[in-house]
């Protein structure tokens, strides 16, 4: 019982509330925009590049995505070099993208192939224009985009969980998010769902206590938890012992830069993880996820999400929302960037302490010139190795 004068602690006496900029903001020439430019980052399913001009936001930057006539995909800066034009409104053809003003045609790396309006010969210094552009790469499904400098460009990474496939398996994307149903932008800053990965304490508290049961039951219960440093990131494992004396071993991996793998925490079966989301910073105050996983049949990963009060996020009121939070509400309610001044951390927290210092370490590595964890720049050596999984183990004290 702490001896205070009944008025100490008033919400008036706070001082200025600030983020940590260092970590949180994304756009160009930031500390962390910087960091994640190092890396690829998925900017949309196989099936959203097409002929019809897609807008894509990543790390704060308008971008247009696109596939031409030969199959080509395409990311390329909102605004046309010529006189600023967006090409959200172009043409695509057999050889890249026109813009709608002036008829400028420039393929999926940005050259100039076409000026209608010139004379013949101007037309020949065409070369000097060209449109800001980001390479691409097609896997599992999903597009991914590099957008750093491009003598540092990384070999785009293969992942052993997605790679080695059982008897009738097959590797397929969807547009997720936390909880509430594919397509879906979450307003709020990216790391304050990243960061989620090393909280494995919340869940017999939110997911279970608080709101309901959200999982299966043996994911109430609350586990006894070591955190790791690994060659892509960092891990948690969590022991949890059950009634029955089996013991529930679960392992779940934060992977940079920003890969969130994830045992089903439904545990719709034992073993190696089955499948990886990409946190993928939209700006500062806005995120969205893109999931790749061995599922039986295509469509499978948007399906079975956890219900709340017996609805689907979707599906719940203003009220429910308040009496039945989720992920979504206690991650977006801490604001469009969190006050991490206001934090008090406890050792519950080590997880949290541990990957905001590793990334810190990663944008300061940037900044020196070093190459950050994890990036590879050899195709033969580009596969990542995964730990994490779950395991229920019998008769084990």
């Amino acid at each position: 019982m702490h001896d205070r004068p009944a008025d100490q602690g008033s919400a008036y006496a706070m001082k200025p509330s600030a983020h940590n900029a260092k970590l949180t903001e994304v756009g160009r020439g930031t500390p962390m925009g910087e960091l994640l430019r190092r890396y690829w980052h998925p900017v949309g399913l196989a099936s959203h590049a097409t002929a019809t001009p897609r807008p894509v936001r990543v790390l704060g930057e308008d971008l247009i995505l696109f596939r031409d006539g030969a199959g080509r995909t395409g990311l390329v800066h909102a605004r046309c070099c010529h006189r600023g034009a967006s090409l959200y409104y172009g043409r695509v053809d057999e050889r890249g993208i026109r813009c709608c003003y002036h008829g400028w045609l420039f393929d999926v790396q940005g050259n100039c192939l076409e000026q209608p309006c010139e004379p013949e010969a101007g037309a020949k210094h065409r070369h000097t224009a060209r449109q800001p552009w980001y390479p691409l790469g097609e896997r599992y499904g999903l597009i991914f985009a590099y957008m750093g400098p491009p003598q540092k460009k990384p070999a785009l990474p293969r992942f052993d969980a997605l790679e080695e496939l059982a008897a009738g398996e097959l590797v397929d994307a969807d547009d997720t998010s936390i909880g509430s149903g594919g397509g879906v932008i979450v307003p709020c800053n990216w790391l304050q769902h990243y960061e989620n990965l090393m909280d494995p304490y919340h869940v017999p508290i939110l997911h279970g206590s608080f709101s309901g049961p959200q999982f299966v039951p043996m994911m109430g219960v609350m586990p006894q938890v070591e955190f790791e440093p690994t060659p892509r990131g960092l891990k948690s494992t969590s022991v949890r012992k059950l009634a029955d004396g089996r013991v529930f071993l679960r392992v779940t991996e934060a992977v940079l830069p920003t890969l969130r793998v994830v045992p089903n925490p439904r545990v719709a079966g034992y073993g190696r993880v089955e499948s990886i989301g990409w946190v993928v910073p939209i700006d500062d105050t806005h995120f969205r996820i893109y999931t790749a996983g061995r599922v039986s049949e295509r469509g499978e990963l948007g399906r079975g999400r956890s219900k709340m009060n017996g609805k689907f996020w979707r599906e719940l009121t203003e009220e429910e929302h308040q009496r039945f939070p989720g992920d979504w509400e206690a991650q977006t309610g801490q604001g469009p960037i969190t006050l991490h001044s206001e934090e008090h951390l406890r050792t519950s927290d080590r997880g949290i302490v541990m990957l905001r210092r590793l990334l810190e370490r990663q944008v300061d590595a940037v900044a020196k010139g070093e190459d950050p964890l994890g990036v590879c720049f050899d195709d033969e050596s580009a596969c990542v190795h995964l730990e994490a999984g779950q395991h229920l183990l019998e008769g084990a004290s």
